[in-house]
């Protein structure tokens, strides 16, 4: 269980990660060299870090054929909105400046015809604009889990809390009412000490007396005593 400090920096840190503006991923047409050769296709620049983009686009690309990693990712006989394509896909991922990583993602012309060079050209932007936003989504994912987490953490302190402050304020009730009883006790307790005083000074004086009686019946005794001796 977390301090209430720590839930407090916790939500602090969160809110603050959320701040931010929202991303939106803009796909351009940019030529890449594949195979010491031009290969037109499409780009996009995403925030993260280079390894954590390509291996989410590698991912990514499985799910349109065989996919080969190494400087350059290849897809094999790609299967594109349903059509299939004996055009290898290309991917590529570099790392740019400020924690950003560019996505390029194209194929070669020259084994499709006119027809199916529109379609897939069409389609590829398609595919790499999805990655863009699945990319993104998945890291705000994260942060959503992180934030259901912190809150659910709130939740738990703040319960916790709750029920300590019931616990208290019971224990307060106990305590006032242990109080009152003590407070009355004493209270008896003071009156009883007060009249115990009174009836061992009652008895000393009543000891006092008995003793005076004693003495004076313990002459009589003795002058019975003599006035006996006389008798003759």
């Amino acid at each position: 269980m977390m301090s209430p400090k720590k839930v407090i920096v916790l939500a602090l840190a969160i809110s603050i990660s959320v701040a931010g503006s929202s991303q939106t991923v803009k796909v351009k047409k940019e030529s890449a060299g594949v195979k010491n050769q031009s290969v037109a296709g499409y780009i996009v620049t995403l925030d993260g870090a280079l390894a954590d983009v390509t291996n989410s686009f590698s991912k990514y690309l499985k799910g349109y054929g065989k996919v080969k990693q190494n400087d350059v990712i290849t897809v094999s006989e790609p299967t594109v909105m349903g059509i299939k394509y004996i055009s290898s896909l290309y991917g590529i991922t570099q790392e740019k400046g400020n924690a950003t990583t560019s996505v390029w993602l194209g194929f070669d012309r020259s084994t499709l015809t006119k027809e199916q060079v529109t379609t897939l050209e069409k389609e590829l932007e398609n595919v790499l604009h999805d990655f863009g936003v699945q990319y993104y989504r998945s890291k705000i994912q994260v942060q959503v889990d992180e934030s259901s987490r912190a809150y659910q953490a709130v939740e738990r302190q703040q319960q916790k809390l709750s029920n300590e402050s019931k616990s208290l304020a019971t224990r307060l009730e106990d305590n006032k009412r242990e109080k009152a009883q003590l407070e009355k006790s004493l209270e008896a307790n003071k009156a009883e000490h007060e009249a115990l005083l009174k009836k061992i000074e009652k008895n000393k004086q009543d000891q006092d007396s008995v003793v005076q009686a004693g003495v004076q019946v313990k002459k009589i005794v003795e002058m019975h005593r003599e006035k006996q001796r006389k008798v003759n």
